[in-house]
């Protein structure tokens, strides 16, 4: 009988983690903003995005020659792109990290002026808050966090300020809470 109480207890766990997993992957984890910031708002680039992150896509930003000046690779935290498909809003707690890239630009056999990343800027990233967790930290606001890092040191931010820092490229795409979504097909439905 203590055998039999056992195993349909292991199995009534078991499906619970089940179902609670099933709703850990629809949204993104608290934990997930967590390590993007801590209790003070103080935002740095997540530790091992690259293994856990899903891939959005990239930009290419033209400049004076041919080619592309810069890459822009951009990562969102798990859940987010689901949540978005759902109602078109990332879920609160999403986060984004925006490679930026110097590019180079030489001749190949497919193409005559071909760009690819030459060295690593820094990173911007996002987080999504649309309680205003943190009114009294000049990084965030308009419903997130917002935070440029230069290479080579991804704690510490050289932003001071959002309004003037971080917002002024993100104007156009106001309407779409401050993301450039027409640049990333996956989050189409």
């Amino acid at each position: 009988m203590t055998v039999i109480r056992h195993m349909l207890m292991s199995a009534s766990f078991a499906s619970m983690l089940l179902l609670s997993g099933a709703s850990l992957a629809a949204t993104p984890a608290k934990s997930t903003a967590d390590a993007a910031s801590d209790s003070t708002g103080t935002i740095h680039v997540p530790k091992n995005y690259h293994a856990t992150y899903e891939y959005l896509g990239t930009w290419s930003v033209a400049g004076q020659k041919p080619g592309a000046d810069q890459l822009h690779a951009v990562f969102v935290s798990p859940g987010a792109v689901a949540g978005y498909k759902k109602d078109g809003k990332f879920p609160d707690g999403t986060v984004l990290v925006k490679e930026v890239y110097e590019a180079a630009t030489e001749p190949m056999t497919t193409g005559a002026a071909v760009s690819h990343e030459k060295a690593l800027k820094g990173w911007f990233v996002m987080i999504k808050d649309s309680k205003d967790s943190h009114p009294k930290n000049a990084l965030w606001g308009d419903g997130w966090g917002w935070s440029w890092f230069d290479a080579g040191d991804s704690m510490k931010t050289t932003s001071t300020n959002y309004h003037a820092d971080c917002q002024g490229c993100h104007v156009p795409a106001k309407d779409q809470d401050w993301i450039y979504v027409r640049g990333y097909p996956v989050l189409n439905k």
